[in-house]
């Protein structure tokens, strides 16, 4: 059986931490077999808007893009393959030093023939979110607002799934 975090407060009046709630879990003989933690994985990611998308001067299936990842602060240059990269686009930003669970990758700061990019637009199987590798997130651009704000906060994502073993006695 599964259900999150928030659903079980909804309906237990308790300001006990997800470590607590598990370990009393376990006490009253109701074995917890996993927690899914998604802001564990995407936590580092952040909503970002593609400023200025230009042809990479060495490559022609890159783009060079600046990207707004702060409201105030100067953007950042991101070397980018995706085909729906854009000026105006709003998606997820994956920051130097991030790790990129689709790909297995840590981000470094490494020119891509002959431009240093720092950091990463990303697509939803870099992210794990699905299979689709067809381009970088491409939010709704109302989202906009929330540029510099963590991906999975903004869209709802940072509500662990606790599953619980359903014992053999039960059908």
């Amino acid at each position: 059986m599964k259900f999150t975090l928030s659903w079980l407060k909804d309906h237990l009046d308790t300001s006990a931490s997800l470590a607590e709630i598990r370990q009393k879990l376990d006490q009253i003989g109701l074995e917890v077999e996993g927690i899914d933690d998604p802001s564990e994985k995407l936590g580092q990611f952040t909503i970002a808007r593609v400023l200025d998308a230009k042809r990479h001067p060495q490559a022609d299936r890159l783009q060079v893009l600046q990207v707004e990842i702060e409201p105030g602060k100067p953007s950042v240059e991101v070397v980018c393959g995706a085909p729906n990269a854009r000026a105006g686009l709003v998606g997820v930003f994956a920051p130097l030093g991030a790790y990129i669970p689709g790909t297995g990758i840590t981000l470094e700061k490494k020119p891509v023939r002959g431009v240093v990019s720092n950091g990463m637009m990303l697509s939803e199987r870099e992210m794990e979110l699905s299979d689709d590798h067809a381009g970088i997130v491409d939010l709704d651009a109302k989202l906009a607002e929330n540029v510099g704000k963590r991906y999975v906060d903004v869209l709802g994502l940072s509500d662990p799934v606790i599953e619980i073993k359903l014992t053999p006695n039960r059908p």
